[in-house]
């Protein structure tokens, strides 16, 4: 028996809403997927050498909890994003506020949703908030390279090592 074709990372922006939905599907069970999403497992998979990777992640995954990640960009800059754990329903809903240390007015929510399928998990992401056009349309075509990332880590296919970094 084969194994289903899972799907890309794919994301559509509205810009006239400041509202991203991005999916993917991923060879891996809700619970696994889960734990890549909401433990320091993050600065494993998120980030690529020519882009920007996070080099850290803390944070306390209940209601009312925070998280925060560490990172940096291919140029050398330093960034950190973080935000307050809203609902937490593992291992199917995350949801928590975004939000840049540099540009601390600015917070966006981020609502992960994963669905068990046939062969693994369907992530959803909804990233809404934004009142930038350019920053919404910026951040849809990150949402695809974050779940590209971490379905590629997921599944085993960069050897377990972040992509694109030996």
């Amino acid at each position: 028996m084969t194994q289903p074709k899972l799907e890309s990372a794919r994301a559509v922006a509205d810009l006239t809403d400041g509202v991203i939905l991005a999916v993917v599907d991923i060879a891996a069970s809700p619970e696994r997927v889960f734990h890549a999403l909401s433990s320091a497992e993050i600065a494993s998979w998120w980030g690529s050498t020519d882009t920007y990777r996070v080099t850290h992640w803390d944070g306390d995954i209940r209601p009312g909890g925070w998280w925060r990640s560490e990172g940096v960009s291919a140029n050398g800059k330093t960034f950190a994003v973080g935000g307050d754990v809203l609902e937490v329903e593992p291992p199917r809903l995350l949801v928590q506020t975004w939000r840049y240390e540099d540009t601390p007015g600015d917070v966006t929510t981020v609502r992960y949703r994963i669905d068990a399928i046939p062969g693994g998990s369907r992530l959803t992401v909804r990233h809404e908030g934004f009142t930038d056009r350019a920053s919404c349309d910026s951040h849809a075509h990150g949402w695809e390279r974050v779940l590209g990332w971490l379905g590629a880590f997921l599944m085993g296919e960069d050897g377990g090592r972040k992509p694109d970094n030996p």
